[in-house]
């Protein structure tokens, strides 16, 4: 399948960056929000963060040309004429089923739709459409931009054909596949990493280690380039919430089931970077000031 035009719904983080990277393989994006403010928030982030590609480097088309491939779109009505559509809302299972249901409707028929969910399992996503063969998962990672690995996930009635499609589409980008070939909750790497998140929190919670002291023995010690929880911040401490209820809700199995610290918080609203308090507190310009109360 030749894949040519790319619908993302979801001008959020996630959406913005896989909109960006699109753009900068030569695709013809639309993105869709239902908010302007979201739109305009994330033209100006993409054209900001193409800049700094083109500064060092790493691109050799001017800003302009990359951005101009990228129609902002109030109207889910733009998918009509794409070849994939990639969802990256919120990670709530109701809202995506609603917005699968109406990309299968608009969408033409040889139209892949993936979802960019970090827990949510596909089948459970194909289950509402008429092309159960057609979908498939495509998680990135946060920075979008940045991050090299994306997760090509299976579902149960996802074709040989799909997923194949979903694997070259991820290389087109100048991204490293990561084939997930059986559709569990969480999938890969989060089945991975979101253990030692809890755990993280859990240290915090207990009074034994401080947000900072780990972030920077993860550093130091582990060779990551941010602390657990610096990323939980980027990404949004509801995002973190949302997929971990979504792997207990599957399985029922406590030990997913989100710390007291983690809950607390997105229940006040601290959700990170983008509320300006999280595990760290920020600036009005998003500067990190230093760690916040737990």
């Amino acid at each position: 399948m030749n894949i040519k035009k790319v619908f993302v719904m979801g001008a959020g983080l996630m959406g913005t960056g896989i909109a960006q990277v699109c753009a900068q393989a030569g695709y013809d994006v639309a993105m869709c929000d239902i908010s302007q403010e979201a739109l305009d928030k994330a033209m100006k982030n993409i054209t900001w963060s193409v800049g700094k590609f083109v500064e060092k480097g790493k691109l050799k088309e001017p800003v302009d040309t990359v951005t101009s491939r990228i129609k902002p779109t109030l109207n889910p009505e733009d998918a009509k004429d794409a070849d994939i559509a990639i969802e990256a809302v919120f990670e709530k299972v109701d809202l995506k089923k609603e917005i699968f249901k109406k990309l299968d409707a608009t969408l033409p028929e040889h139209a892949l739709i993936a979802s960019n969910t970090s827990a949510i399992p596909i089948t459970t996503l194909a289950a509402v459409t008429n092309r159960h063969d057609r979908v498939l998962g495509l998680h990135f990672f946060s920075p979008v931009p940045m991050m090299q690995a994306v997760e090509v996930v299976r579902a149960i009635t996802t074709s040989d054909e799909t997923f194949e499609t979903g694997k070259q589409f991820v290389i087109s980008l100048g991204k490293e596949p990561i084939l997930v070939k059986k559709d569990i909750p969480g999938f890969i790497i989060n089945r991975i990493n979101f253990p030692s998140t809890m755990e993280a929190m859990r240290l915090v919670e207990a009074g034994v280690a401080t947000v900072e002291d780990i972030d920077k023995g993860l550093r130091l010690a582990a060779g990551r380039k941010m602390g657990i929880f610096e990323t939980g911040d980027m990404v949004g401490l509801d995002v973190t919430y949302g997929a971990l209820m979504a792997i207990y809700e599957e399985t029922k199995d406590p030990r997913w089931y989100p710390p007291e610290i983690l809950r607390r918080k997105v229940t006040l609203g601290h959700l990170g970077k983008k509320t300006g308090r999280g595990w760290y507190v920020y600036d009005e310009n998003g500067n990190r000031i230093g760690p916040a109360d737990s």
